[in-house]
């Protein structure tokens, strides 16, 4: 049985196809207060974290990850924060309460008819970008995902390609050296020739 990303929303469960994309799984932390933080991050109610619950890492930003050794590992102390909530689940920004924006709310000039202020210094009211899918930082996080994914991608084909053109090259001096030998005739040599550039054909 697959094992699927915790997230609300997030079909991506560990595959030969998420892992070629360089997707990576990473368990809930063990340390209680640590679980509680991805826990609240998920915003999902009744969820209950247990040893086999994983969180994919596109719902972490480029930075919170360790690339140095063989295996992709967390920082310490990482938390996830790249999510695309429904509308009811996003959090609105609260309104500001400081001192200062409530002074400078004061000392806004009013209209005597209607002890409001004048239209023309009304503040608009704010768009409701809470409903957008991300911010900006988490979209250029993925963004940056998504271009380490297409250079491993890149690397990864580039050193195949090196890997079939050694090998026709191995098989053609094989071939070359078995002919001086006279242990293969014209047929056969032909025959694998054939064979030899068909393999490295689809390969390619």
């Amino acid at each position: 049985m697959p094992d699927f990303c915790a997230a609300y929303g997030c079909t991506n469960a560990r595959s030969l196809q998420t892992r070629m994309r360089g997707i990576t799984f990473h368990k809930f932390p063990k340390c209680s207060e640590r679980r509680r933080q991805w826990k609240r991050a998920l915003r999902r109610d009744g969820f209950v974290a247990n040893n086999r619950s994983l969180l994919c890492s596109e719902h972490f930003s480029n930075e919170d990850f360790d690339r140095t050794g063989q295996t992709v590992r967390l920082k310490a102390g990482a938390v996830p924060t790249i999510f695309n909530f429904p509308v009811h689940l996003q959090r609105p920004v609260a309104p500001r309460s400081t001192t200062a924006s409530r002074r400078a709310g004061e000392n806004l000039p009013m209209d005597p008819q209607q002890d409001q202020p004048p239209p023309d210094i009304k503040r608009k009211a704010p768009d409701h970008q809470y409903a957008f899918p991300s911010s900006p930082k988490a979209l250029k996080a993925k963004l940056d995902a998504a271009m380490a994914t297409v250079r491993k991608l890149q690397r990864e084909k580039s050193n195949a390609l090196a890997r079939v053109r050694r090998a026709k090259k191995n098989m053609k001096a094989l071939l070359e050296e078995l002919k001086a030998k006279n242990l293969i005739n014209e047929e056969l040599n032909d025959k694998l020739e054939c064979c030899s550039v068909f393999t490295t054909s689809f390969c390619y």
